[in-house]
């Protein structure tokens, strides 16, 4: 998959401070209450003009632990325009809910997933934003050999509704009950090393 290849790639951890909450999050035979991801572990992976960001709960690789994956599409025009401005999240292009009517979606700037792999290590632990928004303060730059300092910076929030594709209706809606709000925030200098997820 694209995010394990850009995971396996220049990914690099950072010390950063964050939060990610949820008063209601739901995920079927899994979780239904409040739920706080209490991050420790931050890493971008540029790539091109795309960067993969990972929130995550302790360094364990993402298949066994709790997480957030920020995918920005168009890093430089983000850095130039929008910082500071609202920018919409929504599902990523190849995501399509089963049963929907098959849409040419235009590729979000931003993408969220939340996963809870360590949570519910015997279902279906990911959900997608499809609703909401997310704001960036600062966005690092991309460049993996970036020396100023304020370039490596990222800074963010968001507010969105996360929910399992899967639930989707005939008319391509979520009810209301299996939808999931959650916000949060992340602020982390990049910092170049060693890969943060390491791969046989």
């Amino acid at each position: 998959m694209l995010l394990l290849g850009l995971l396996g790639g220049a990914c690099s951890t950072a010390e950063g401070e964050g939060e990610v909450k949820s008063d209601r999050l739901f995920i079927e035979g899994c979780w239904n209450g409040s739920y706080d991801l209490k991050p420790s572990f931050f890493a971008a992976n540029p790539y091109r003009d795309t960067m993969l960001i990972r929130i995550q709960r302790g360094e364990d690789i993402e298949e066994l632990s709790d997480g957030l994956i920020v995918m920005v599409n168009n890093v430089d025009g983000i850095r130039k325009g929008l910082l500071g401005t609202s920018i919409p999240v929504g599902l990523p292009s190849g995501v399509q809910p089963v049963g929907t009517p098959i849409r040419e979606l235009e590729e979000p700037l931003v993408s969220l997933s939340l996963y809870l792999h360590q949570t519910c290590h015997e279902q279906n632990g990911t959900l997608h934003a499809v609703d909401g928004t997310i704001t960036f303060s600062d966005l690092f730059s991309g460049d993996p050999n970036e020396t100023n300092g304020d370039d490596r910076l990222t800074d963010a929030e968001f507010d969105a509704t996360f929910v399992d594709p899967r639930d989707a209706t005939a008319d391509g809606s979520y009810p209301a009950g299996r939808t999931s709000r959650v916000t949060g925030r992340f602020r982390f200098f990049f910092q170049r090393g060693q890969p943060a997820q390491p791969f046989p």
